[in-house]
Parts: C-alpha cells; sequence; structure tokens
C-alpha cells in the first residue's frame, strides 16, 4: 500500500504534466475554433519544441534563454507551413474535415520520419533552468522546474485572455469561431486567421515541450503520447474552451500520476481512456462546458 508521502509525491508530479497537457489542449481549441478542424498533428509541436532547443543548446551552445527565443518562433513557423501547404490547399479544393484532419495526422508522421533521419533516435533532454533543488516540504520533493511551469503556464492563460479580448486579432479569431462566414462578411480575413491559429498553437506547444523536456526526455516519437492526452483533456474541459482543456490537463495529469502509485505504470494510459469514457458518457459536452457557455453569455 502505497504511504501518504507516495501519494502526495505523485499528485506533485500529476500537476506539473497536466499542466503540460492542459496546454497542448489549449493549442488542440485554438485551431478547432478558428476552423472546426482537429489539428492531430498538435503533439509533434510539442516534441519539435524540445528538441529544437536541446539542439540549439548542446550543438551551437547557445544559452537557454536565447534558444528559447529562437526555438518558439522556428516551431510557430512550422505551424504556418503546415497550414498553407496542406490544410489551406485542402480547404480551397472543397475537402471534407475528415479528410483534412486525416492529413493533419499524416503531417505528424512525417514530420517524426524528418525529425528521425535528421537528429536520430536518441532520447535528448537538457538542464533544468534553476539548477539545485529539489525543495522539499516534508517527504514531498518539489523540484524546481515545476515551479517554472507553473509560473508560466499561469502566464501564458493570462496572456491568452489578454489576447483573446484586448487585441483586434484576437477578437477575429474569436468572430471565426463563432461564425466564420459572417466573420468574412463582415471583412475579417479568415485565411489569415487560420494562419494566426497554426501559428499560435504550434508556440503553445513549443512552450510545452520547453518546459517539460527537463523534467523527463525528447525524442522523435514523443510527439505522439502528448498529443493524445492533450486531446482527452480537451474533450474532458469541454472541446474549444481553452480554460476547460488546462482544467482537464491538470485533472487528467493527477489521476494518471495516482494511477502509476497506486496500480503501476502500465495503467497510465487506461487511467487516461477511461477517465475519456466516463466524461463523454456522463458529460458529453465536457466537465467544464456550463462554465465556459456561462462566460460565453456575458
Amino acid at each position: 500500500m502505497p504511504s501518504l508521502v507516495e501519494f502526495l509525491q505523485s499528485i506533485v508530479n500529476g500537476i506539473g504534466l497536466g499542466l503540460i497537457y492542459g496546454l497542448v489542449g489549449i493549442g488542440f481549441c485554438v485551431i478547432y475554433n478558428a476552423s472546426g478542424i482537429v489539428n492531430f498533428a498538435q503533439g509533434v509541436f510539442v516534441m519539435l519544441g524540445g528538441m529544437v532547443c536541446q539542439v540549439l543548446l548542446a550543438e551551437l551552445g547557445l544559452p537557454i534563454w536565447l534558444a528559447i527565443m529562437v526555438t518558439i518562433p522556428l516551431v510557430a513557423l512550422s505551424g504556418m507551413v503546415m497550414e498553407f501547404a496542406i490544410v489551406r490547399p485542402m480547404m480551397h479544393r472543397g475537402a471534407t474535415l475528415f479528410a483534412i484532419i486525416l492529413a493533419t495526422l499524416a503531417a505528424q508522421i512525417m514530420i517524426e520520419r524528418i525529425t528521425l533521419i535528421t537528429f536520430g533516435d536518441r532520447p535528448r533532454t537538457f538542464s533544468e533552468f534553476t539548477s539545485g533543488g529539489p525543495f522539499k516540504i516534508g517527504g514531498v520533493a518539489i523540484g524546481y522546474q515545476l515551479f517554472w511551469i507553473l509560473g508560466c503556464g499561469a502566464l501564458l492563460v493570462f496572456l491568452l485572455w489578454l489576447f483573446f479580448t484586448r487585441t483586434r486579432v484576437g477578437r477575429a479569431l474569436r468572430a471565426c469561431s463563432q461564425n466564420s462566414e459572417a466573420a468574412q462578411l463582415l471583412g475579417v480575413p479568415v485565411s489569415q486567421m487560420m494562419l494566426v491559429a497554426f501559428a499560435l498553437s504550434a508556440a503553445l506547444g513549443a512552450i510545452a515541450g520547453i518546459l517539460v523536456t527537463p523534467t523527463q526526455y525528447t525524442a522523435y516519437n514523443v510527439g505522439t503520447p502528448f498529443g493524445v492526452n492533450g486531446f482527452i483533456a480537451a474533450i474532458i474541459g469541454g472541446f474549444g474552451r481553452a480554460g476547460g482543456a488546462l482544467a482537464g490537463g491538470l485533472l487528467l495529469g493527477v489521476l494518471q500520476a495516482l494511477a502509476i502509485v497506486a496500480l503501476g505504470a502500465g495503467f497510465k494510459n487506461v487511467a487516461a481512456l477511461s477517465a475519456l469514457l466516463v466524461v463523454l458518457l456522463l458529460f458529453p459536452n465536457g466537465l467544464f462546458a456550463g462554465f465556459g457557455s456561462a462566460a460565453r453569455s456575458q
């Protein structure tokens, strides 16, 4: 029987991982709200964020702050390329949403193979942003990187709220999410908003990858589990609701951590899929659908 300290330690670990799932889930929501597309390549942006940052640190010897400043725009650019080269031509040709979603999945596989050929299959990681630690409360150890994840996650949520409520581009994206045809009639450049949505989504994935890589590792194939868990987090929170995706990620991360300590590592994915099934059966619109609706009506 796991001790109380082990349970508390697992909750701490689950919070850190859950915030990463939440950021990935928000990336899903940003693109879905702008276009109705579920971008199954979202997880690959997490992989690219950690991989590119590690290469810049290890191969070029850049300081961490400069490596981060270079990585995020590069990964955001990859998201824009995906929208411009794959999604936009298919939409112009009248492809179904299902076909476009499958194309994003194919894009993820292609990017993973290119990464494998370019950087190899060796797992990579880099040091935590703050050396030393961990910080201990009783028998519970809290790595300093968790504080970075918490702080950056809170800051990103606040900045996203400012972006969507206080800027013209953010309001235009919200208009596209409510009715893209009406937004276009009102002069909103929907195609440009799609490009912004993919760039923003990729940047969020890159930040998540940079934050989580010091706590574990990155490799060409880590994008798939992050993408799947981020997708589940978005569904649990109510698909299309950024705040709900973050809350869903936290819930999912803690649930997985508790399943590992109580039942073993093999039950991590079982816990995630079980939570998804329960939510779909009991709350088809997500656990926080009511909160999102209330917020939108104000």
